[in-house]
């Protein structure tokens, strides 16, 4: 019997260590995580951002941050493993080990005639004769008579002195952790434990890889659907347009789960008369032009309507359902934009190269929604030669005060940024009118805004120039300024619902061609993941080059040094193309400003095969880079710029400036801002 209780008083301690065996070093990992995240504020802390409440740090909203399934799963588990330690401290106390000092109430070492005194004392109290309730003489049977057989037995005594036991020098006992019930075989238990055998080892884990495989077959890593991939892909096509995106955007299979109810329709329908000047469609014959629009798919009209209606900021009167929708909506647009962008960027051709124009169309939708920008507004107009969708993003600004500064002779958003706080108050003063509070608002969303510059470096390993079919490498580092100092900071972004972080496309294209060579996606909120990939990119290149120890560590600790500093390194490797030369552009897009894109020129020249083999190593997955090595073209030859794959809301820029500026010979080439140059050989300006 006693063994009988030890089994069972065993199963609450084995569930306790099983169960503390990944929760207390998980809770150590999180709370050392929650402990170590950056306390400044690296958020806007304009007006407009602070009536939005997204930041705000309202009980309700840290309960609300802190109330997430993982969250309350670890508190649960905590809870009941706070139940078995309670449990298991007082069944210790209900099990009473075999002690026979401890039964005649003795020290241990008694003498015979104190253990004799305290048995009679006992036996008055406990003794079928004394005393007739049952429990009482079960237990003077069972552990007081025995222990006073044990204690005044000369043998028994020795051995339970000696071994702690009064039969002797015990075995090695082993006992099963279940509970009491379910080690009793005897009639029904016997299935009992049987059941419980198999659907502990056989059917839980089955269940388990069930629901995770049926999860993985259904959802990609970024946790997207595959079917929506499959949709993204076969629907990308190398033309299409940036205004054509949205309609790619929208046919996500998470899109097409959102629910249609019938009580939607009417405030559908008011939306429709108040965005229907951004779904182009034909003013001429109206009426035939919305009857067709909702007659698609109820999800895609849905969707789409309500994409408009946060792009055109006309939210503030629909119905709570459909603001719920419409965040869930907004919620999932940046992972499902983020796997359009790799769909565009996916090799197409047998080059290995993806396309152009979809991705610059994808990055500009991207900006767009988490602006509350629509895209018409990049369109040239409102007095604007490059559209108004960067003035738009700025607090107070709307297309009546780009169209009163424009008559001041500031038609681009660069030349307001580039004016100094005082001319930049002064015109908003008088042009717009704007009170004070207004100008310290614009003044620092202005100086949350990232500045970028690049420096595009090609290389070939021991060699001289490019040749077909060689290994070339590209490296490029990107640096980001802000005039308040912060590196990584959370964009402006009010009539977003949900903290969006700032991530950036370094692409490096054809675009004569609509051919994108390499691409790499780049984020300034992680200081220490990107010094790591730095230093092993830098460690790795030096050691292949034939560098001293002494030589590969300074180059490392620059490294080091430049990500500190807000710098970011890209790199990655390429197969030559066939001969010929070819004009590149290398692009920097953030996805959640807009106006802070920069590009720079870069000519490559490919030789004739002559060296025998090709150099180098396995090709990167994730896209092609270059070398050192590639020469300019010939002498005064000017680059052409088709904006059509850039966008085609943008106006043709004036290409004099970039074409001194833009090639760079021998694949080296450095771009700050958009007034930056790129510099190489000055046989192009002979």
């Amino acid at each position: 019997m006693a063994a009988s209780e030890e089994n069972s008083s065993l199963f609450p301690i084995f569930i306790l260590t099983m169960m503390a065996l990944p929760l207390v070093p998980y809770t150590i990992l999180k709370l050392f995580r929650a402990s170590t995240k950056k306390t400044k504020s690296i958020h806007c802390q304009c007006a407009v951002c602070a009536r939005s409440g997204k930041y705000h740090k309202s009980l309700f909203k840290r309960i609300s941050n802190f109330s997430t399934c993982g969250n309350l799963t670890l508190v649960l588990l905590w809870v009941i493993m706070a139940f078995l330690v309670y449990y298991i401290k007082n069944m210790s106390r209900e099990i009473q080990v075999f002690e026979p000092f401890s039964i005649l109430g003795l020290e241990s070492g008694a003498s015979e005639s104190e253990i004799k005194k305290a048995y009679r004392r006992l036996s008055v109290q406990y003794h079928p004769d004394k005393n007739p309730d049952p429990e009482a003489n079960k237990y003077f049977v069972e552990y007081i008579s025995k222990a006073y057989q044990a204690l005044t037995d000369p043998i028994s005594r020795e051995n339970y002195e000696k071994y702690g036991h009064p039969d002797g020098r015990q075995g090695f006992q082993m006992g099963i952790a279940l509970p009491q019930f379910l080690l009793n075989i005897d009639g029904a238990s016997g299935g009992i434990l049987l059941l419980w055998i198999v659907g502990v080892c056989i059917l839980l884990p089955l269940v388990i890889a069930v629901i995770y495989l049926s999860r993985s077959s259904k959802y990609t890593g970024n946790y997207v659907m595959h079917q929506t991939l499959l949709t993204y892909y076969h629907l990308m096509k190398p033309s299409l347009a940036p205004s054509k995106v949205l309609d790619v955007f929208i046919k996500a299979s998470e899109y097409m789960e959102i629910p249609v109810r019938r009580i939607d329709d009417e405030p559908l329908h008011k939306l429709l008369l108040l965005v229907r000047s951004e779904l182009n469609l034909d003013s001429k014959n109206i009426k035939q032009e919305q009857a067709k629009f909702l007659k698609q798919h109820p999800q895609l009209v849905k969707t789409q309507l309500l994409i408009q209606a946060h792009l055109t900021r006309e939210t503030a009167g629909l119905p709570a359902t459909l603001n719920d929708d419409l965040k869930r909506v907004l919620e999932l647009a940046p992972r499902l934009l983020e796997e359009l962008m790799k769909m565009a960027l996916i090799p197409r051709t047998a080059q290995g190269h993806g396309w152009l124009r979809p991705a610059v169309g994808v990055v500009e939708l991207s900006q767009c929604v988490i602006q509350a920008v629509p895209l018409s507004a990049r369109k040239a107009g409102g007095g604007s030669t490059e559209g108004i969708a960067s003035f738009l993003q700025l607090p107070h600004f709307s297309e009546a005060v780009t169209k009163k500064i424009a008559r001041k002779k500031v038609r681009t958003f660069e030349e307001l940024r580039d004016m100094t706080p005082q001319e930049r108050a002064e015109l908003l003063s008088q042009a717009a009118g704007f009170s004070a509070a207004e100008i310290e608002d614009v003044e620092r969303v202005l100086e949350m805004m990232p500045s970028l510059s690049m420096e595009v470096k090609c290389e070939t390993e021991g060699e001289e120039g490019i040749q077909e079919s060689d290994i070339v490498t590209l490296q490029a580092w990107v640096k980001l300024e802000r005039a308040n100092g912060l590196i990584g900071a959370l964009p402006h972004a009010p009539y977003y619902p949900n903290h969006k972080d700032e991530n950036f496309w370094f692409l490096l294209a054809d675009q004569n061609s609509n051919n994108v060579w390499f691409s790499q996606k780049i984020s300034f909120m992680d200081e220490a993941t990107a010094v790591t990939a730095a230093s092993k990119a830098i460690g790795e290149m030096m050691e292949v080059s034939g560098a001293s120890a002494k030589e590969t560590s300074t180059a490392v600790r620059e490294a080091v040094e430049k990500v500190k500093s807000g710098s970011r390194l890209v790199m990655g490797k390429f197969q030559a193309p066939a001969e010929g030369n070819y004009s590149l552009t290398a692009h920097c897009l953030c996805d959640s400003w807009i106006g802070c894109d920069i590009k720079t020129a870069l000519k490559v020249k490919v030789l004739k095969r002559t060296r025998a083999g090709t150099r180098g190593g396995v090709i990167a997955e994730d896209g092609p880079s270059f070398e050192e090595g590639a020469e300019e073209e010939e002498e005064n030859e000017e680059e052409e710029y088709d904006d059509d794959y850039e966008s085609e809301y943008s106006e043709d820029e004036d290409e004099g400036p970039d074409t001194k500026k833009g090639p760079a010979a021998n694949g080296d080439a450095r771009r700050k801002g958009k007034n930056s140059s790129s510099e190489g050989s000055d046989s192009d300006d002979e």
